[in-house]
């Protein structure tokens, strides 16, 4: 469906373009466009790979565990259905915690094996669980305490202050979340979680 949505707003602009009689100036923004996006990424591998290192190494430090016994509290109320010793709930700190720190390149995959770990409690392999809600609502609208990749591209687009975002994004991040969280709490009312397969045998 994206792959739609991009292909069409291309033509439109490609159409619009043409129309006005502006086509130069289109495929030349292009261009440039495409060139400073090249100069971005290259900028954002120095830190990505800082914060990637961190990350392994916090975890092989034993840090995510440290940091998962704090969390617990408030992931048994994120996440009833988790068992606290099930390889989900590792997961999904490595998750949040990356999501925290605005990882969001290295957050994904990390997401993706925190929801590979929750289908493995889904009794319906067809239907998402409330915990894989509970987990897309909170990565997608994540609280980033430090929003290191959009400091990243500032820092890279040549920004004096990039770190002047913190407070801006923490806010804005907190209320997302918040709201994110609470949408989902209130529509897990209205949808049946689907039934274990304990419950089903009984």
């Amino acid at each position: 469906m994206l792959n739609y949505i991009w292909f069409g707003l291309m033509a439109i602009a490609l159409v619009v373009a043409a129309i006005n009689g502006t086509a130069d100036g289109v495929t030349k923004g292009a261009v440039e466009s495409a060139s400073t996006a090249v100069q971005i990424a290259i900028g954002l591998v120095g830190v990505m790979t800082l914060w990637l290192g961190i990350m392994r190494i916090a975890e092989a430090a034993g840090l995510v565990t440290v940091v998962g016994r704090a969390l617990r509290p408030l992931l048994r109320w994120l996440f009833p259905d988790v068992p606290p010793d099930h390889p989900a709930a590792g997961a999904i700190v490595v998750a949040l915690a990356a999501n925290m720190l605005g990882l969001n390149n290295a957050a994904t995959p990390l997401s993706i094996k925190a929801m590979e770990e929750l289908q493995t409690l889904n009794p319906d392999k067809d239907t998402a669980t409330d915990a894989m809600v509970m987990l897309t609502a909170v990565t997608t609208s994540g609280v980033q305490l430090i929003p290191a990749t959009m400091i990243g591209v500032l820092a890279a687009a040549g920004s004096l202050t990039p770190t002047v975002i913190i407070g801006t994004s923490l806010v804005a991040t907190v209320a997302g979340t918040l709201a994110a969280v609470i949408t989902a709490k209130l529509l897990q009312r209205f949808y049946a979680q689907p039934a274990s397969p304990a419950e089903v045998r009984s």
